[in-house]
């Protein structure tokens, strides 16, 4: 199952870690540690998917794929 993709970076001017998920519009959080910005972002990804389910949003598929390191013989 594909999920989206989490951006997790320090952010010296707002000092903390902020999380992100690109292909969702203002989908975002922040924290002080990188777990806690990650379980904040989880948080908001599920509000903001109910919010366009429930104003009849378009929700868009997930665009980014996971690096996989993969060995050729």
């Amino acid at each position: 199952m594909r999920d989206y993709h989490i951006n997790i970076f320090y952010s010296h001017e707002d000092g903390g870690y902020i999380a992100d998920i690109p292909d969702l519009e203002a989908c975002s959080a922040f924290a002080d540690t990188p777990n806690k910005a990650l379980a904040e972002v989880e948080i908001a990804k599920k509000t903001w998917l109910k919010a366009a389910r429930n104003a009849g949003k378009l929700i868009p598929k997930p665009s980014y794929r996971p690096f996989i390191n993969q060995v050729r013989q």
